[in-house]
């Protein structure tokens, strides 16, 4: 009976571990600008000037969410000559990616029906 307490306190220690580590990598997500930065390195490698190029921000900026997925492991970073080349850890990130861009078409659609039946609903007034 003890063996049986200790091992469901094991899982559910390391369920709380899993779900902290979870919610720490949805948070390394959660800004745009980072979203951003990985839509660009799932394409490729960059360095932090192609980010800024590509982005039309400053560099402090990059630097900034850059040090936010490194971090979190999301992204690495290589030294080649005098710059850093960004990539993405892991190439599921842009599967990731893509499936958030199908929830949020998907949410949308839902929006346009219910902007249409309410459109359809206001003309018969």
């Amino acid at each position: 009976m003890a063996r049986m307490r200790r091992m469901t306190v094991m899982t559910d220690v390391a369920t709380d571990e899993l779900q902290s580590f979870k919610a720490s990598f949805f948070r390394a997500l959660a800004h745009p600008i980072r979203i951003r930065i990985l839509e660009l390195l799932v394409r490729g490698d960059r360095s932090v000037q192609e980010l800024q190029d590509a982005l039309s921000l400053e560099q402090p900026i990059v630097s900034q969410q850059l040090a936010v997925l490194r971090s979190n492991n999301i992204v690495s970073g290589k030294k080649e000559g005098v710059s850093v080349r960004y990539s993405v850890r892991d190439p599921l990130i842009a599967d990731l990616l893509d499936v958030a861009r199908r929830i949020f078409n998907n949410h949308l659609v839902g929006t346009q029906d219910l902007l249409r039946q309410l459109q359809r609903e206001h003309r018969r007034r």
